[in-house]
């Protein structure tokens, strides 16, 4: 078996050790003469991914392109890498599905809506970056979500993601067979990010879990969708619930994002505004302006961190 190849589970409790190169579950990887990324319109027969990607240290992914261009923009005026206005192209431009931008050593990654699609783009993401051989790579989910108890505007970092049950666990159904993945994330990286916003202090940063849901309405128990079989007592219940859990926002990424990143080994946060407080409502009523000032909050955060890293603070 190929150095940094390892078996799969059927259960995974515990992270894997951390290394610094990425790692991949997948001993089949090293029978194929080229490996097409069908979803980034990027192969190794057609792409060098070492002289592409190889001085890749910060990847942010997040659910939107136009967001992710903006936040390649914004780094790269953060680092000094970039002029003003300075255009920067879609490495996936030969797709509609997600777009890539890069500058440096930051790779910025749409991943669109729901855990469907930021699976799809991890497990591109994650043999990309192990054919280009980066090494000491740290991925970070920055985007929005419904706060619980929290101001909104709030910027959550994720201890852990929990299902909607409030267990830390991914689930999914391999071969007819169900598997099930931790969710912890790295709890160091937490600790950093945490003290970076304490350092820019501008907006209210908590350390908190993170509810993954499989939709935007009955998952999240809202009242305003197309269905909804339950009363506003019954939801509130339940949010009160996921609060006495440890919850503190709730969003449709994370548990999948922390399982594959863990298994992976890879150095991995969540960092996600809070758009509403879901105890007071479920729709998002806040205008134009504040919803675009919430949502840079994650990208500031993320942004300090990396220029920290980088000994540019």
């Amino acid at each position: 078996m190929a150095p940094g190849v390892s078996n799969e589970k059927k259960t995974e409790d515990e992270q894997p050790s951390r290394e610094n190169s990425i790692q991949l579950c997948n001993p089949h990887l090293e029978k194929m003469k080229e490996d097409i990324l069908y979803h980034f319109a990027l192969g190794t027969g057609t792409h060098d991914f070492p002289a592409l990607f190889g001085d890749v240290k910060f990847v942010c992914v997040g659910g939107s392109p136009s967001r992710m261009k903006a936040f390649i923009a914004y780094i790269a005026e953060e680092l000094g890498l970039g002029s003003p206005g300075g255009d920067y192209p879609n490495i996936c431009a030969g797709t509609d599905r997600y777009a890539m931008y890069k500058v440096g050593p930051v790779l910025s990654v749409s991943h669109g809506m729901g855990i469907p699609s930021i699976s799809i783009m991890l497990h591109e993401l994650i043999k990309m970056l192990y054919h280009a051989k980066c090494s000491n790579i740290t991925i970070i989910r920055i985007g929005t979500s419904g706060g619980i108890g929290l101001e909104p505007g709030s910027v959550v970092i994720t201890r852990q993601s929990v299902d909607a049950t409030f267990k830390p666990q991914f689930e999914q159904v391999v071969l007819g067979k169900t598997v099930i993945r931790s969710t912890n994330l790295d709890e160091e990286l937490a600790k950093e990010l945490l003290q970076c916003s304490k350092e820019i202090n501008q907006f209210n940063t908590v350390i908190g879990n993170t509810m993954c849901t499989l939709d935007f309405y009955e998952g999240q128990g809202r009242l305003d969708g197309a269905i909804c079989l339950y009363n506003e007592e019954e939801k509130l219940q339940y949010l009160k619930e996921a609060y006495d859990s440890g919850v503190r926002n709730i969003e449709m990424e994370s548990s999948v994002f922390a399982a594959m990143c863990n298994l992976s080994g890879v150095r991995a946060a969540v960092v996600c505004v809070t758009l509403l407080n879901r105890l007071e409502g479920d729709q998002i009523s806040s205008s134009h302006d504040i919803l675009v000032e919430y949502q840079q909050r994650p990208q500031k955060l993320v942004g300090y961190f990396i220029k920290k890293s980088l000994g540019k603070v």
